[in-house]
């Protein structure tokens, strides 16, 4: 029973691994057809393909200068936008004092080009004026407006023709005749604004949404983009905690946002349509505009409205990662070509096969027969590795750089490391008089505590590369990470099983010279069972009987316990 239970076990371990396999082959291969991003070929880095180069420029009021600090806060903003849109292994440098350098892998979509070039500040001014209605939905510390519905202009309110001095940001005293007549003259489906123009933030703002369907006059900024500490998209839940279907964008301010915010919504609470709405402007465009409905002191909003899951994500990654120290122009954009290319990209694959093929002829020579578990283990851990990238590629925009290739060769020791401690502990087991499936077992057990403490030494320290740095050694991080747990999925569901099954061969039971589990080369090593040492007949009396005290401290107590009740045993049959 408890073999046929053992192989029923085995079985289903090898055919659950089919199933992973047949799967994620399945979904690329269906995918192919009604995608043109997936493929069974991963997608390559830019060090290896090539890609889209976009250089950007500060824009700077007249004597004004970008600062060492300005750059670097701008860099890490910009990398986090790209990162963002799903694309990998990209690049983004500063050249000289000024300049930031991006440069993606392949052909990268609008949205993300896009995200790259909205590189002004993100802006909340208060409302004074629109050309819409009511907007549909509100904005408090759990529910916020978003989208407006477009009605026909409403006729600005006039001030008095002798104008005081506003005395804070919705103070209709800013809209003077000049603006008054900005305002109405303005197309919003003209170009009316220049490419990276600078915008007053003490001075009132007349503009148009981002689609180009509304029309405002803004009061002066009061929150900068740079106090949101995040955003984040989501379902909106009931007052029960149940989700719901709308979806929403979450706030969260830094405590210098939280204050200022909590000042303006104290302000605009209590106005009338539309000088109760605050719009938050990046390059300038309003991209949204929701009506206050409560005192918000706590630093966190919500942001609701005709959204979608998709729409909610774009406008979370816009406010999270949209504002930047200064503003930026695109100075030039063009196509580049890979940094390294196919030759070292072959040489490192070539690389990888020369060690594969001395790890393989090592097997042979050490394990014999058993080498067919290693070759076997390794090609399923390739197959495994290659769709998981390809699968990557396609749903997560993963690109495979010369780093992420080097991560792989790394990988081939790891994978193999397991096999020689599993294999290790079956031989023990078999040293110690135990038949093969017996060593198997016991050797299992044995040998799974110190792979699984191997494999999470080696994901921990992928783990800590992978989070603590940038550029190509985070390929390095994910390969060897990705490699390291299909590792454990290998010696899992193919390796151990695959043993199990060996071992009720004739082949390998019987200890076959070339099965690797040959009985007599194993006694060979002198340890020929529990309390027996094997001493050469050439010796001596005196010598053997020094080797024999030698050998005795090297036992554990159960062995020597065991000895003793042999020697007991061999005294009183001898009487």
């Amino acid at each position: 029973m408890a073999t046929s239970s053992t192989v029923k076990s085995a079985r289903k371990s090898l055919v659950w691994l089919f199933v992973i396999i047949a799967g994620f082959t399945g979904l690329i291969g269906f995918g192919s057809l009604a995608d043109e991003n997936a493929s069974f070929t991963p997608k390559l880095a830019l060090d290896l393909q090539g890609g889209t180069q976009v250089i950007l420029a500060p824009l700077l009021l007249d004597g004004q200068a970008v600062t060492t600090e300005q750059l670097d806060q701008a860099v890490a903003i910009i990398r986090q936008r790209v990162d963002a849109s799903g694309v990998s292994e990209s690049q983004v440098t500063t050249q000289g004092d000024t300049n930031i350098i991006v440069s993606i892998p392949g052909v990268p979509d609008e949205n993300t080009l896009a995200l790259i070039k909205a590189s002004a500040k993100l802006e909340f001014r208060a409302v004074l004026v629109t050309s819409q209605g009511l907007p549909l939905s509100s904005v408090d510390g759990a529910d916020a407006a978003d989208g407006t519905e477009a009605t026909d202009p409403a006729p600005a309110e006039t001030p008095a023709p002798e104008q005081a001095a506003p005395v804070d940001a919705s103070d209709l005293n800013w809209i003077t005749p000049e603006i008054q007549k900005e305002f109405d003259e303005l197309d919003c489906s003209t170009a009316f604004r220049e490419p990276g123009q600078i915008d007053d933030p003490k001075i009132p703002l007349v503009t148009c949404d981002v689609s180009g369907t509304a029309k405002f006059i803004l009061g002066p900024v009061e929150v900068d983009g740079a106090n949101i500490a995040d955003a984040s998209n989501g379902t909106v839940q009931s007052s029960t905690g149940a989700s719901t279907n709308t979806w929403a964008v979450n706030l969260e301010f830094d405590p210098v946002g939280s204050t200022a915010f909590a000042t303006v919504t104290q302000r605009l609470f209590p106005l009338d349509q539309p000088r109760n709405q605050f719009a938050i402007t990046l390059d300038g465009f309003v991209i949204t505009a929701p009506t206050t409905q409560a005192v918000i002191s706590n630093g966190s909003a919500q942001i609701t409205g005709s959204f979608d899951r998709d729409s909610s994500k774009v406008l979370a990654d816009q406010l999270k990662y949209g504002s930047l120290p200064i503003g930026f122009e695109v100075q030039s954009q063009e196509n580049i070509s890979a940094t390294l290319g196919q030759d070292q990209l072959t040489g490192g694959l070539i690389a990888g096969l020369i060690g594969l093929i001395l790890v393989v002829i090592y097997s042979a020579f050490q394990y014999r027969g058993l080498a067919i578990v290693t070759i076997g283990s390794l090609l399923v851990a390739a197959i495994l590795v290659y769709l998981l990238i390809a699968f990557l590629s396609w749903r997560q925009g993963y690109r495979l750089s010369l780093a992420g290739v080097a991560g792989l060769i790394v990988s081939i020791g790891i994978t193999v490391d397991s096999f020689i401690i599993y294999f290790e502990r079956v031989r023990d087991e078999i040293r110690e008089g135990r038949n093969l499936e017996q060593a198997v077992e016991n050797g299992w057990k044995r040998s799974i505590r110190t792979i699984l403490a191997s494999d999470a030494v080696s994901f921990t320290a992928a783990a800590v590369l992978f989070f603590l740095t940038v550029g190509n050694v985070r390929g390095f991080a994910f390969t060897l990470g990705l490699t390291t747990l299909v590792d454990l999925i290998v010696v899992l569901l193919f390796t151990h099983p695959l043993l199990r099954l060996l071992a009720r061969t004739k082949f390998f039971s019987s200890g076959h010279p070339w099965s690797g589990f040959d009985s007599k080369a194993l006694k060979a090593s002198g340890y020929i069972g529990r309390g027996q040492f094997r001493v050469a007949p050439s010796l001596s009396a005196g010598k053997a009987g020094k080797v024999s005290k030698e050998a005795a401290t090297r036992q554990t107590i159960a062995e020597r316990k065991a000895q003793q009740a042999i020697q007991e045993a061999d005294k009183s049959g001898g009487k």
